[in-house]
C-alpha cells in the first residue's frame, strides 16, 4: 500500500474537524481531513426526519462563519443544518478526503511520528487531531435488549420516522431530548407510545422573554469548566420544533404518552418496572425551579428588563401513571411491537493503538485522557468531545474555542 505524509492529519470530516482546520490554515499548517462518509454525516444519517436544531439559529456558528439568514431566533431543520456545515467546509476550502475510512492510528517504530492507516493507503505525519465526534457506537444495554424478545429494536439514531416501524404501539427506553423529542413525533402517527423515563432535566423553551440558550450563556453556564463539572450531568429537555415549546414528561402524558419508570429487568418480552416514576418526575421539577430561580436572581442583580413570566412557573399536573406505579409491562399484552433505545453513546476508538485512554463510567467505556485535548502522547490531540474544556465544547456555537487553542500549539510545535 501507498504511504502519503503530511504535517497534520485531521480524523473526522463533521464542526470540529472543520474548525480545527480553519485554524490550522490561518497558522499556514498543512493538513488533510480525513472523513469517512461525507462532511456532518451524523447530522445527516442519524438524525430523524422532522429534528430541528435545539437551539435558536443565532448559535449557528463556526469559527469565521455564523448564521447570517432571516430568522435568527428560529429553529434549522436538519436538512439546513447539513447545508450550514458543508457552506462552511466550501468557504475555508477544507482539505477534505470524503470516502476515507482510517482502520487504525499508532506510531512508526522508533519515532515520535504517527501512521495513520486508511483503507487506501497509510499516512505518516508529526500530528493527529482526533474529531470523530461524541456519537460513535450506540449505547444500548445487551441484557435488557436481549430481555425484550423478538419485537423490534432500534437505536435513536437510527429511527427516521413512524412508517418506517412496524405496525403498532412503541416502547421508547430514555426520556432525554431524543426519547421525549421521537415520541412526539410519534403520537400524531395514532400509535399507543410508552416511555420509559430516567434522569431527566425539563426547562423552559422562553423565560422572561428570552429563549434557555440565550440565559445558558448570559449565566455563564455554557463556559462552565470541566473543572468546575457538575456531578450530575443531565442534558435540558429541548424542541425546536414549530418554532420551539416547552417539552417535559407531564406535556407528553397530556399529550397520550403513557409514563413507565426505568427498565430494571425482564425476560420474553415480560418487563419489570422501577416505582420510581413520580421520584422522576420531582427531580425534574427541582432541575426546572433551579434553573427559573438562576434565572431571575440574575436579573435582579443586574437590573436587566426582563418582565415577569409567570406562565412558565405553572406546571402541569402529575399523570395517573405517577400514582398508580405500572411495575411490569409484557410487550405482547399491550400491543408493543417496536422498542426504540434512546439510551445515548459510547466511545468507540479501538482504531486508535496509543496509550491514551482509561476505563471510566458505570459502564467502564474505553475514555480519552487529555488536558483541554492534549494527550500525553506529544502531536495526538481530541476535539469536539463533551466537556473537552468547557460545557460548550462539543456545540457547534463552542467548539471553535478549542479548535484555536489546539491548532495554536500544534502550530507552536513546528
Amino acid at each position: 500500500m501507498a504511504r502519503d505524509s503530511c504535517h497534520t492529519v485531521v480524523i473526522g470530516g463533521g464542526q470540529a474537524g472543520l474548525a480545527v482546520s480553519y485554524h490550522l490554515g490561518h497558522h499556514g499548517c498543512e493538513h488533510v481531513i480525513l472523513e469517512r462518509h461525507r462532511v456532518a454525516e451524523h447530522w445527516r444519517s442519524q438524525r430523524w426526519d422532522t429534528l430541528t436544531f435545539q437551539f435558536p439559529n443565532w448559535t449557528l456558528q463556526l469559527p469565521g462563519y455564523a448564521y447570517h439568514g432571516p430568522d435568527p431566533d428560529g429553529f434549522a431543520p436538519r436538512d439546513e443544518v447539513v447545508r450550514f456545515i458543508e457552506s462552511y467546509a466550501n468557504l475555508i476550502q477544507a482539505p477534505l478526503r470524503c470516502g476515507t475510512s482510517v482502520t487504525a492510528l499508532r506510531q512508526r517504530p522508533g519515532s515520535a511520528r504517527f501512521l495513520v492507516e486508511t483503507e487506501d493507503g497509510t499516512i505518516e505525519a508529526a500530528n493527529v487531531v482526533v474529531a470523530t465526534g461524541p456519537y460513535q457506537r450506540p449505547a444500548i444495554p445487551q441484557a435488557l435488549a436481549a430481555a425484550m424478545g423478538s419485537v423490534f429494536q432500534i437505536h435513536s439514531s437510527h429511527y427516521r420516522n413512524p412508517a418506517a416501524l412496524p405496525p403498532g404501539a412503541v416502547l421508547i427506553v430514555g426520556s432525554g431530548a431524543s426519547g421525549c423529542q421521537i415520541a412526539e413525533d410519534l403520537l400524531p402517527s395514532g400509535r399507543r407510545v410508552y416511555l420509559a423515563a430516567g434522569a431527566h432535566r425539563p426547562v423552559p423553551r422562553r423565560y422572561r422573554g428570552r429563549d434557555f440558550a440565550f440565559w445558558e450563556f448570559a449565566l455563564g453556564e455554557f463556559d462552565r469548566t470541566v473543572e468546575h463539572r457538575p456531578p450530575e450531568r443531565v442534558s435540558p429537555l429541548l424542541t425546536g420544533v414549530n418554532g420551539g415549546y416547552d417539552l417535559n414528561l407531564r406535556r407528553l402524558a397530556q399529550n397520550g404518552v403513557v409514563l413507565i419508570g426505568h427498565v430494571v429487568q425482564g425476560e420474553g418480552g415480560k418487563l419489570s418496572l422501577a416505582p420510581d416514576l413520580r421520584a422522576t418526575l420531582l427531580r425534574g421539577d427541582q432541575w426546572y425551579t433551579q434553573f427559573t430561580k438562576a434565572v431571575d436572581e440574575h436579573v435582579q442583580q443586574n437590573g436587566l428588563d426582563a418582565p415577569e413570566d409567570e406562565g412558565t412557573r405553572e406546571r402541569l399536573p402529575d399523570p395517573q401513571e405517577a400514582s398508580t406505579s405500572i411495575l411490569e409491562l409484557d410487550l405482547r399484552a399491550a400491543g408493543i411491537t417496536s422498542v426504540i433505545w434512546a439510551s445515548g453513546f459510547q466511545y468507540d476508538f479501538g482504531w486508535l493503538q496509543l496509550p491514551v485512554f482509561a476505563a471510566m463510567g458505570a459502564d467502564q467505556t474505553s475514555t480519552p485522557i487529555h488536558r483541554r485535548g492534549i494527550t500525553q502522547v506529544p502531536g495526538l490531540y481530541f476535539v469536539g468531545l463533551p466537556w473537552l474544556s468547557k460545557r460548550k465544547s462539543s456545540l457547534l456555537a463552542g467548539v471553535g474555542e478549542d479548535a484555536a487553542f489546539l491548532a495554536t500549539h500544534i502550530k507552536l510545535r513546528t
